[in-house]
């Protein structure tokens, strides 16, 4: 099977800083697909350069076989690449109705599918599609809220009803359960497997919870210094020595 996105031999500095050291990899479609290691490691920074909001020095970067390397941001997540952020991303002067409307809107728009006019509400296409959005990931009885005064958990929800709204093929998801309580982080493990699981979506994640991981990823690659450390199922990276010793810790995975 021909991988959705690969990766070769990134580099990437800030100023004198080398921060990604020749990182590599392949992801095939549909796959979920695990980025971890200690903080520091690089994993933020990887995600930006796949991106494009970090420019790499080295490298090539491919997605469904096209050299996207030297494209911006928006041309990529225009070709199918989403993401999201540690700190969720939202605005907080909308609605949660409005942040997701004005992204269905924006795509439509984008694809040539819409042709903006003078009204002061969503057209009938943009309102359907965000409403079976926010009851996709359980937001239907906030439409009307302001996202300012939305719990941590449900502005995650938000942010992540906002990327879906972009169709992407491949969803980054940045520490998508991080600060959440016990409770929303197995609602949102559910909630990314199942839209994976329904909508075929390719899910690349950082996290720093390993159960999470275990049930979520597939495959996980171990960065440490902006190198690869590790790559396998989580059982192979488990019993790696050298990935106990700088990550997962032989307290928690002892012999």
């Amino acid at each position: 099977m021909t991988p959705i996105l690969e990766m070769e031999g990134l580099r990437l500095s800030y100023g004198p800083v080398e921060v990604l050291h020749g990182v590599g990899f392949s992801v095939q479609p549909g796959e979920a697909f695990a980025i971890i290691g200690p903080n520091g490691a690089g994993k933020t920074t990887l995600f930006k350069a796949i991106t494009g909001e970090a420019r790499c020095s080295a490298g090539r970067i491919r997605y469904r076989e096209r050299d996207v390397t030297d494209l911006p941001p928006h041309v990529r997540a225009r070709l199918g690449m989403g993401r999201t952020f540690q700190m969720a991303r939202v605005f907080t002067d909308f609605t949660v109705f409005e942040n997701v409307a004005a992204t269905v809107e924006a795509r439509l728009r984008a694809e040539g599918r819409f042709r903006p006019t003078l009204r002061r509400r969503f057209a009938p296409e943009v309102t359907s599609e965000t409403e079976g959005l926010l009851a996709d990931i359980g937001l239907p009885d906030q439409r009307e809220t302001p996202a300012a005064t939305l719990s941590h958990g449900d502005k995650k929800r938000l942010e992540f009803a906002i990327a879906l709204a972009l169709r992407p093929a491949v969803l980054l998801l940045d520490e998508p359960t991080a600060g959440m309580s016990l409770g929303d982080r197995a609602a949102t493990v559910g909630l990314i497997a199942r839209i994976r699981r329904e909508r075929g979506v390719t899910v690349i994640l950082t996290e720093h919870d390993m159960d999470v991981i275990a049930n979520l990823a597939e495959r996980v690659l171990v960065l440490n210094y902006g190198e690869t450390l590790a790559m396998g199922t989580m059982e192979t990276v488990r019993a790696d020595p050298a990935v106990r010793r700088a990550y997962l810790g032989e307290e928690i995975y002892g012999d």
